[in-house]
């Protein structure tokens, strides 16, 4: 299990350090399969009421995925950005099942 946080323009806090934790680790106990998480979070432009970013690089066997999502917190963002990694990894698992079926 290999979480890794960078942040660009800010220091993290320790808050936001436990919350992308605990938040990412369910990835990792859902989907065994992967290897490492790579997390980034920025702020984007200050005129935008929605502009804290975070980008989540998902390394699994097989092939890597990429998330990317703003909100008004970096807190929102994250999980976001762990939903829609659920999702795809999810649909991912279902389309590796149905082609197992289908050679049967």
């Amino acid at each position: 299990m290999n979480i890794t946080i960078q942040t660009v323009g800010f220091k993290e806090s320790n808050h936001l350090t436990k919350f992308v934790n605990d938040k990412v680790e369910k990835l990792f106990h859902q989907h065994p399969e992967t290897i490492r998480v790579d997390i980034t979070l920025k702020e984007g432009a200050k005129n935008n009421p929605t502009n804290q970013w975070c980008s989540l690089y998902l390394s699994h066997s097989g092939e890597n995925q990429f998330v990317k999502h703003k909100s008004a917190s970096y807190e929102e963002s994250i999980l976001l950005c762990v939903e829609t990694m659920e999702k795809i990894l999810r649909r991912r698992k279902t389309k590796k099942v149905n082609q197992r079926n289908d050679h049967k």
